[in-house]
């Protein structure tokens, strides 16, 4: 056999394993979580969903997916009729039995960790990318996470030389209802700690706090996301249905910021690094600022 035909049968044959190998990985998915969603498609899956769960916002391409609603409270109906191959999630998805039902009609079922930090993440990246085909890309994308999170950390570190990190308060709310105050253990902890900020609240996961307990907390900047309403409008209803935190020092001085509710559900997402970016403004404004 002649050496070039050797050559085109080498890559004829290396072709057809890499086609093959690349049919074996799930070609329909379904994935319940803002974050999950967020890498799928930075690692280039998004034309591979096939539903989305109400938490994954972003990129805006994802709004105009199927929903199949909120990711605590999901119907194995609504999945199985969009014939996924896998359903993604982490522990906050479920309830157990509709995950049961999905499981039991050959849906593979990936749960993966919203523990929020950085070895966790590179687990979660890295096994999407193996489920995607896609390790190269997985690798570079953790890569230059690595390298926003080195630059904030050098960043805050700086500014703490000379300032205080502010004491802050991160709330979640709905429409303004009784929010829940974020704890430790917590996505909301981490980007408060690595914007440069002082999380007030002892306790760890999102609890209810009382009036009394607002009052004297008493934050230097309260961070809120609401989950129904955005902009002013969620300003204004946070503090109509809770005027006790008109009397904090953040209300007083104006130092009130607002979230996007979705960089908090499903782990760390890849928009965390710019928020945090934001973050650090709020907490450490320019000379002259509040």
């Amino acid at each position: 056999m002649r050496p070039k035909t050797r050559v085109a049968m080498l890559c004829a044959g290396l072709l057809l394993s890499h086609q093959a190998a690349a049919a074996d990985l799930p070609q329909r998915w379904v994935s319940a979580g803002g974050a999950l969603s967020e890498w799928v498609s930075a690692l280039g899956g998004e034309s591979k969903l096939v539903g989305v769960d109400t938490t994954s916002q972003h990129p805006e391409s994802m709004q105009a997916l199927p929903s199949i609603g909120y990711q605590r409270s999901l119907s194995a109906e609504g999945i199985l009729s969009l014939r996924p191959d896998i359903l993604i999630g982490t522990e906050e998805m479920g309830p157990p039995p509709v995950l049961a039902q999905v499981k039991a009609a050959k849906v593979n079922v990936e749960l993966f960790s919203a523990q929020p930090d950085l070895p966790t993440l590179e687990k979660n990246v890295t096994h999407l990318g193996q489920l995607l085909g896609a390790q190269e890309e997985a690798a570079q994308l953790l890569q230059t996470y690595q390298q926003q999170l080195q630059a904030q950390e050098v960043r805050v570190a700086q500014v703490q030389t000379t300032r205080k990190a502010p004491d802050v308060l991160l709330l979640v709310g709905h429409a303004g209802g009784k929010p829940l105050i974020a704890g430790k253990d917590t996505a909301a902890d981490w980007l408060l700690q690595q914007a440069g900020g002082h999380n007030l609240a002892t306790h760890t996961g999102y609890k209810p706090f009382s009036v009394e307990s607002l009052a004297s907390l008493d934050p230097e900047v309260l961070v809120f996301a609401d989950r129904a309403l955005t902009g002013e409008a969620a300003k204004t209803a946070l503090f109509k249905e809770n005027p006790i935190l008109n009397s904090s020092r953040a209300a007083k001085a104006g130092r009130v910021m607002e979230l996007d509710p979705t960089l908090l559900v499903g782990g760390l997402g890849p928009r965390l690094p710019a928020a945090l970016r934001t973050l650090t403004d709020g907490f450490y404004p320019a000379k002259g600022g509040q």
